[in-house]
């Protein structure tokens, strides 16, 4: 069984997968966590598609940054992972910003009856035209003035990652309060990293542009992601429970 957990940015994500995870395999089932993030392009790709594309998609984040290939690629094999034939699950490095060597990826042996997918955008459906056609922030409006970049991304989002979430058995969503409060979680993981002297730490300045990229669609999320997903979970502004509503026949 795949499911894919999505929730913004600081949400808990990686969290859950792995606790779940941890309880699963205390159960006896054999399960494995991917995250999205790991399937990211490296710099030197994403640099190469801004040439080719829109200069925004330098910046990982949206979709057409990821590598769906290798993810399926990776999904298709972990059916068949065994000692004889063993997978390595790719990592992406965002201190570099590229993704690890191969031999520094982890290797699994068993096939996994569950394996949970992790991402903020994992689910999220296209926007219609309509929706396109007007900036969301300054960064839409000063650096993707004729909606090129927007209209690419969405486009991905009605091809391969259309095919990847028809892959999904269930969707679980841990559902923000608001677009604002993920930021600010975010913002507060970053002053965490300088407080820590962390070298990649952004500023508020470079944090508010980076989270510019990801405004369109988290806010698209927020508003369409609940009535899809199997499971809803309702996060308070400290990312307590509020609420968890599971659709009729998604509680296998």
């Amino acid at each position: 069984m795949l499911v894919g957990i999505s929730g913004l940015q600081g949400s808990g994500k990686s969290t859950l997968a792995r606790q779940l995870c941890e309880h699963a395999r205390g159960l006896g089932i054999a399960c494995e966590a991917l995250s999205l993030d790991d399937f990211y392009l490296g710099r030197g790709a994403r640099q190469a598609l801004a040439r080719r594309v829109h200069p925004l998609l330098a910046t990982r984040g949206v979709p057409g940054t990821h590598d769906l290939f290798l993810l399926a690629a990776t999904l298709d094999a972990l059916a068949t992972a065994s000692p004889k034939h063993p997978l390595h699950l790719p990592r992406f490095d965002k201190g570099r910003d590229t993704r690890l060597a191969p031999s520094r990826w982890r290797r699994v042996t068993q096939a996994p009856r569950l394996i949970l997918l992790e991402g903020w955008c994992v689910g999220i459906p296209a926007q219609d035209a309509d929706a396109l056609r007007r900036p969301v922030n300054a960064l839409e409006r000063s650096e993707d003035r004729d909606g090129h970049w927007r209209q690419w991304v969405n486009a991905q989002l009605v091809g391969d990652y259309a095919a990847l979430w028809q892959r999904l058995d269930r969707l679980l969503v841990l559902q923000a309060p608001s677009f604002a409060r993920a930021r600010r979680w975010r913002s507060q993981a970053e002053q965490s990293l300088r407080t820590r002297g962390a070298s990649r730490a952004m500023d508020e300045a470079a944090l508010l542009r980076f989270f510019m990229h990801y405004e369109r669609l988290s806010r698209h999320a927020l508003a369409t992601l609940p009535a899809s997903a199997g499971v809803c979970v309702e996060l308070d502004g400290q990312r307590a429970v509020r609420a968890i509503r599971a659709r009729p026949g998604s509680s296998e």
